[in-house]
């Protein structure tokens, strides 16, 4: 029976299941957006979703070394800290977002995806405005 057991196992150990998705944890964090199988990205999302409230509603030594326990780097949970979650800050939740893809991995025919921070576009056309400046008229 399966009571009280939440969670994919996703064909893997517990120690190798953690690992993966700590893995993907920092990719997400590192990038804003990765491409996954589409039950990766769900499992992902119970991860990820729970480090950004944290850091979105305590930023305190305490938080960080929280976050640290999951991340097991310190550039990311910089990162997460001071860049991710700074414009979360009275969101209640749906931190990310996870676009299915229309054509599956050629290998063995698994539904793909994106997952991204719910805010990531908003954060690329941040960061291509500044190098397309306007032209002054002299």
């Amino acid at each position: 029976m399966r009571h009280s057991n939440s969670g994919r196992k996703l064909s893997r150990t517990p120690s190798h299941r953690k690992a993966l998705l700590q893995n993907l944890a920092k990719a997400l964090i590192a990038h804003g957006r990765i491409r996954t199988t589409e039950l990766k990205a769900k499992e992902l999302r119970r991860v990820i979703e729970p480090l950004v409230t944290l850091a979105a509603k305590q930023n305190d030594v305490a938080a960080r070394r929280l976050a640290f326990r999951v991340l097991n780097d310190r550039a990311v949970v910089k990162r997460l800290f001071d860049e991710i979650a700074k414009p979360f800050a009275g969101v209640p939740g749906g931190y990310t977002r996870i676009l299915k893809l229309a054509t599956p991995r050629k290998g063995d025919n698994a539904p793909m995806c994106y997952i991204e921070f719910t805010n990531y576009q908003a954060e690329a056309k941040a960061e291509a405005a500044p190098a397309e400046a306007p032209k002054a008229d002299a």
